[in-house]
């Protein structure tokens, strides 16, 4: 039997749906204080929809785009929990979009000085290898 889309989850079916450790899920919930689960008698969590949201782009920022805990709780405080519940949601719906991939991460090394062919040759390698990584990604989310 499945479950509404507006139903709450427990830790291991958020786990289960997201592919990642319950262990994981409990150390986000430590360092993102936007994640508040439900917590019933024994401590047992309940996750609402909002929070698998949450949880999504957070797993997002942090495993596809690469992005420290620091970075992505300022993505998180700057754009606000309602914009990062819905990408979430996007996410969950649609996979990755290329365009979050640029505009929540900057490159992590400046271009090199053009005058130096060999680097640049470097970095266009590195750049085509980057792209390719996040398309293998994409296609396991």
């Amino acid at each position: 039997m499945q479950k509404s889309p507006s139903a709450f989850r427990t830790i291991s079916e958020v786990s289960e749906i997201l592919g990642v450790p319950a262990h994981v899920l409990r150390f986000w919930e430590s360092k993102f204080t936007q994640i508040k689960p439900v917590k019933r008698g024994g401590g047992r969590r309940y996750y609402r929809p909002e929070d698998v949201g949450l949880i999504r782009t957070i797993q997002h920022l942090l495993h596809e785009q690469g992005m420290t805990i620091k970075g992505a709780q300022k993505v998180l405080r700057e754009r606000g929990v309602k914009a990062i519940v819905a990408m979430g949601q996007d996410l969950l719906d649609n996979g990755p979009a290329p365009e979050v991939v640029e505009t929540t991460q900057k490159p992590a090394v400046a271009p090199p000085n053009p005058r130096n062919s060999h680097l640049e040759t470097i970095y266009s390698q590195l750049l085509a290898m980057r792209k390719s990584i996040q398309a293998q990604i994409a296609e396991l989310a």
